[in-house]
């Protein structure tokens, strides 16, 4: 596979958009009083209420001590609720109270908001194909990633 000049600069230009979107999220949802942390909780909770807090903490790659302390403020702030699992009191479950939906549809319109800002200039087709070849992107790294993973527990087990 032959590479051009763009290769040289994928990474870092895929770093810096990742890095200037949270900025600009955090930036947005202050308006509302959250931060992107608190706005990706909240939207993973209303995606799949009833989920448990370790599952969460594994979707947003937080460590549990700190998805938490996010979901204590969140509590606290009236948003969403724990509740115990009834085959295991050692689990939480999470569910949004209904001082929550208001808010998210706020953050509905915010999101619309910056992907709009986002792909200013940018035509809805080349938007859905830019869309679908990030999707491609994210695919062949998983797999990649997941054949080292793979890899490192055969060295482990065979030496």
């Amino acid at each position: 596979m032959s590479r051009t000049s763009a290769d040289a600069n994928f990474l870092f230009t895929l770093g810096e958009l990742q890095r200037l979107m949270r900025a600009y999220a955090d930036k947005e949802a202050a308006r509302f009083g959250m931060t992107r942390a608190q706005w990706a909780v909240l939207a993973k909770v209303e995606r799949n209420e009833g989920m448990k807090q370790s599952e969460l903490a594994e979707q947003l790659e937080m460590q549990p001590i700190t998805l938490t302390r996010l979901i204590d403020k969140i509590a606290d702030a009236g948003l969403i609720e724990r509740r115990g699992d009834d085959t295991d009191r050692r689990v939480n479950r999470l569910y949004l109270k209904k001082a929550a939906r208001p808010l998210l549809a706020k953050l509905a319109v915010l999101r619309g908001e910056i992907t709009e800002t986002a792909l200013d200039g940018i035509s809805p087709a080349d938007a859905e194909r830019l869309t679908a070849q990030l999707e491609t992107i994210k695919e062949n790294v998983r797999n990649a990633l997941q054949s080292l993973c793979d890899e490192q527990r055969k060295e482990q087990r065979y030496g």
